[in-house]
């Protein structure tokens, strides 16, 4: 029997001293999803208690981009949420352009939202497919990572990059999608619905699926608001809060589509959530494809702003031309000093709201940079959504939650 002096209880005859105990849950645990380290006490298998921890992989992005021209601070943003590294471009390019003063063209804005839900859809294919996993079921993912892989085939045709792709640039792309591209898009919105379908038929009303998510990891609307959720975790719990809705960029509202809404905002709502903003996602890039298919003549070939302060001329001008040269070292050199400003911006990322606050002294770097990154913001939550839960539900809730290390720890 243990000694009890040091808290003075006296123990009656016979009895058997209640004992939990500490586990690491991370950081290097294949469950995890990501390098960070979960301190659980548990009784049994039921958990008492979580301690979150976070920076494992640190690498201070903020105050690396204040050392950084505009341009060379798209790499850095691919590393927030590799899972959807587009979007996070993206959010990057439309928050240096709303202090620069500079508006796109249209067919840039469709070209960006072809781009971004393509990238939603690789986020929620690995999202849902891995819970599916995490809950035994390895077909799932099977059925629908093939399509992801097709997504990347077309980034590698647009950019020629895969998971940290740097697309786009500032007003717009580099350069105009091919042939191949298109191609590849065709042949995914034509063949993706069908694994989307079979995959929500295997998981959707399987009891064994069911029972393993509904009422795992719940949260109320109040609480997520309060946590400072968005997105996909947001939605799950009854909040139709959405970024392209409420505040929209890239021309969103030219787009019809809805926002799927949960109730419970448990694993099971989470799952279901994402799986509608699958569809959702594939609605509007068929809206895109066919708007930008109307572009005739000079207006087909537009896939940049006029911004030669931010946009590399084309290569044979500046072997052969003195101010293509010198635009070209201006801007690879960063050279050219921005504005004075204050600005806010946020895309609804694969997460939730991914925001950029810049802060410009007029000078070449901005002066102050901050991610908001909403994965930072969950996983404060996930100590309160595994207490009093099994050790096996700590995985599906970090799951459904969708976190992501890069993004939590920049």
């Amino acid at each position: 029997m243990p000694d009890h002096q040091h808290n003075n209880l006296k123990l009656p005859e016979g009895s058997i001293e209640k004992q939990t105990q500490t586990l690491n849950l991370g950081p290097t645990h294949p469950a995890t999803h990501g390098v960070f380290q979960n301190i659980l006490e548990v009784d049994g298998e039921r958990i008492i208690s979580a301690e979150a921890t976070v920076g494992y992989i640190h690498r201070a992005f903020e105050k690396i981009a204040e050392r950084r021209n505009l341009y060379q601070i798209t790499p850095l943003t691919d590393r927030l949420n590799y899972c959807s590294s587009p979007i996070n471009n993206m959010g990057w390019h439309t928050t240096c352009e709303k202090l620069l003063g500079i508006e796109t063209p249209k067919r840039v804005d469709y070209l960006r939202v072809i781009i971004m839900e393509l990238a939603r859809l690789a986020d929620h294919i690995v999202c849902n497919s891995v819970i599916g996993v995490d809950t035994g079921a390895l077909s799932v993912f099977l059925y629908v990572m093939q399509y992801r892989e097709l997504i990347y085939e077309i980034y590698e045709e647009i950019c020629g990059s895969r998971l940290t792709t740097n697309i786009g640039r500032i007003g717009g792309f580099e350069r105009n999608f091919n042939a191949t591209a298109w191609d590849k898009l065709e042949r995914f919105l034509k063949e993706f619905p069908k694994a989307l379908k079979e995959f929500e038929n295997l998981l959707e009303r399987n009891r064994i699926f069911m029972d393993r998510t509904v009422g795992a990891g719940s949260i109320s609307a109040e609480k997520a608001l309060n946590y400072g959720f968005t997105g996909p975790n947001l939605r799950a719990a009854g909040v139709d809060y959405d970024v392209r809705v409420h505040s929209p960029y890239c021309s969103y509202q030219d787009f019809d589509f809805n926002i799927p809404v949960g109730k419970t905002g448990d694993v099971y709502d989470r799952w279901l959530v994402r799986n509608q903003e699958m569809w959702e996602s594939l609605r509007i890039v068929r809206q895109a494809y066919e708007k930008i298919q109307a572009f005739k003549g000079e207006a087909a070939e537009v896939f940049h702003a006029e911004v030669p302060e931010y946009y590399l001329p084309k290569k044979e001008d500046v072997y052969t031309k003195m101010e293509a040269l010198i635009w070209h070292f201006k801007i690879i050199m960063g050279e050219t000093a921005m504005p004075a400003g204050e600005v806010y911006h946020s895309v609804e990322g694969g997460n939730g709201e991914l925001g950029f606050y810049l802060i410009s002294d007029g000078g070449r770097t901005p002066f102050r940079l901050h991610f908001r990154r909403p994965c930072f913001i969950y996983y404060q939550a996930f100590p309160e959504l595994v207490k009093n839960t099994m050790l096996s539900d700590a995985v599906i809730v970090m799951s459904s939650l969708n976190l992501i290390a890069g993004e939590m720890d920049a």
